[in-house]
């Protein structure tokens, strides 16, 4: 018998493919491919770590710049109001200029009167106006009742006496108007 053409035992030939058993594994190709798989991680945090720090500055440089326009905004508007108050402050020094020679008390008072509707021109162009009170009913959301007055004359509730103007800018209320308000008699 010619034992060349009988075919062998594949259980016979030594296995070249990759065992299938990981604990027959060659231990350098296991760790070979620990140090690529933690490479990579490393490579990914490594980038996630730089995105994080470049969002973070932009961030930080979106906040700074924020807030400086927020200043500048304020100023802006601040310089904005006054320059609308220069003229009345202009108009309120010449009435005093006016008041120490003159013979008129009338004259004096008609100077401020035109002074205070000037202000109240541009407070009004600014979005200033006054809350109204003396004959309105007493409203808690724009009156500050300081004192109650026994009356048979009004209505109850009825605000009688301003003792300080209330103003609003646009809807806000800046101040509430300080008043007196009507109540029965006992």
């Amino acid at each position: 018998m010619n034992d060349e053409h009988e075919p062998q035992d594949a259980s016979d030939e030594p296995a070249e493919a990759a065992p299938a058993d990981p604990a027959d594994a060659d231990p350098a190709d296991e760790v070979s491919g620990e140090d690529a798989a933690l490479a990579a991680l490393r490579a990914e945090r490594d980038k996630l770590k730089d995105q994080l720090l470049r969002t973070a500055a932009d961030f930080d440089n979106f906040r700074k710049r924020t807030k400086r326009d927020l200043e500048d905004t304020k100023r802006r508007a601040n310089e904005d109001v006054l320059r609308e108050i220069l003229p009345v402050v202009d108009n309120l020094e010449r009435a005093l200029g006016a008041a120490d020679t003159a013979q008129d008390i009338e004259a004096v008072k008609e100077g401020v009167r035109m002074v205070l509707r000037g202000f109240e021109e541009v407070s009004g162009r600014l979005g200033l106006s006054r809350v109204p009170a003396l004959g309105a009913p007493f409203d808690p959301n724009v009156h500050d009742a300081i004192q109650q007055l026994e009356t048979d004359e009004h209505e109850p509730g009825i605000v009688v006496a301003e003792v300080v103007p209330g103003y609003r800018l646009g809807e806000r209320l800046l101040r509430a108007a300080m008043v007196v308000v009507a109540r029965a008699k006992s």
